[in-house]
């Protein structure tokens, strides 16, 4: 029978204190370390540990390999009215996305409608947490990014896909946001990791084995292939992604990407694309009475017994993170901190 794994308490300020110290002791400049570390905080406080501060042994393996530019500068160009694009120079998505929001908000709210383009980047991080920056300044929001590939296409037994997320933003007045982010496989492949370093069991529909025979092995699972989620629906989807995340803004497929990664296991390199409306731009006078149409629809699925928002588990996690910090495995905090030591 597998033991419980030993967990140790530590506070949100704690949590964002070690992943900036990791990093840094990593040789991460300090601008990539700050915005990285509220990523992976972000994503504890919500309970979302696969992309929380397990997130930050790939991004010291995607240095320490000379894969990743950990000091690296994105390049913020504006090549219409409506296109914002970054060179985020093998750098790490989230100072990329923070170094372009604010060119991204004023071209949707000038136009209505803008695209942010990230290229030349190392994505390991929580997408909801580039997206809710933009709903707090009004915004609607779309993200997507494919990785490298680990997903079967549905009925077949080698992979293609990353696990190609897409997320979705909406403002809600006088709250939190709508916010979803969620993988086009049956699950994210950090899930799959934390199984494995727990020492248990997957559920049967989320991988396979190399021979393409289902399995409850995260080992077996992870040397073989994900599945979608939904089936051919979900593969649909990861293909959507794929496109528009990849030669759509002229960046890498998952195939390309894992190529390029040459069995390091760094994160994967490639692409993120935004895509902002703005409510008042479209709808100018009558944007607050549409807006409010929303909120009769959220209201409608809400109240129902037994059902809640995408994203309502998350908020809910949060505000108990607040009070009571998170837990994070032994076994993970000591990884950490012997890398922190380094600093």
């Amino acid at each position: 029978m597998t033991q419980p794994e030993r967990e140790q308490r530590l506070s949100l300020a704690d949590i964002e204190t070690l992943a900036r110290d990791v990093l840094l002791a990593s040789g991460v400049s300090l601008a990539h370390a700050d915005t990285i570390a509220r990523n992976v905080t972000a994503a504890e406080a919500d309970a979302c540990r696969s992309h929380g501060v397990y997130r930050l042994l790939g991004y010291v393996r995607a240095v320490a390999s000379g894969k990743a530019d950990g000091k690296a500068v994105p390049v913020v160009t504006q090549t219409s009215p409506a296109i914002v694009k970054v060179d985020a120079g093998r750098g790490f998505a989230p100072l990329a996305n923070e170094m372009a929001r604010p060119a991204l908000v004023a071209a949707a709210q000038s136009l209505g409608i803008a695209v942010l383009a990230i290229n030349n980047c190392y994505h390991n991080s929580a997408m909801w947490v580039d997206l809710e920056p933009l709903a707090d300044a009004g915004l609607v929001s779309i993200g997507l990014t494919a990785g490298q590939r680990s997903v079967a296409p549905h009925g077949g037994s080698k992979p293609v896909f990353g696990t190609n997320p897409f997320a979705f933003g909406w403002p809600r007045p006088d709250r939190a946001p709508f916010v979803f982010d969620f993988a086009t496989s049956a699950v994210a492949r950090g899930e799959i990791e934390l199984h494995q370093r727990a020492g248990k069991s997957i559920p049967l529909g989320w991988a396979v084995d190399a021979e393409g025979r289902p399995t409850t092995d995260p080992a077996l699972g992870l040397a073989g292939a994900m599945l979608p989620f939904g089936g051919h629906k979900g593969t649909a989807l990861a293909l959507m992604v794929e496109l528009l995340a990849g030669p759509m803004i002229g960046d890498l497929t998952s195939q390309e990407s894992f190529a390029e990664d040459e069995g390091r296991g760094s994160p994967p390199l490639g692409g993120e694309l935004i895509i902002a409306f703005d409510p008042v731009r479209f709808l100018g006078e009558d944007a607050a009475d549409h807006m409010a149409r929303a909120e009769t629809l959220f209201s409608s699925i809400s109240q129902q017994d037994g059902v809640r928002l995408p994203g309502d588990r998350r908020l809910a996690a949060r505000a108990q993170s607040a009070r009571e910090g998170v837990l994070v495995p032994t076994r993970l905090f000591d990884e950490l901190q012997a890398i922190r030591s380094r600093g």
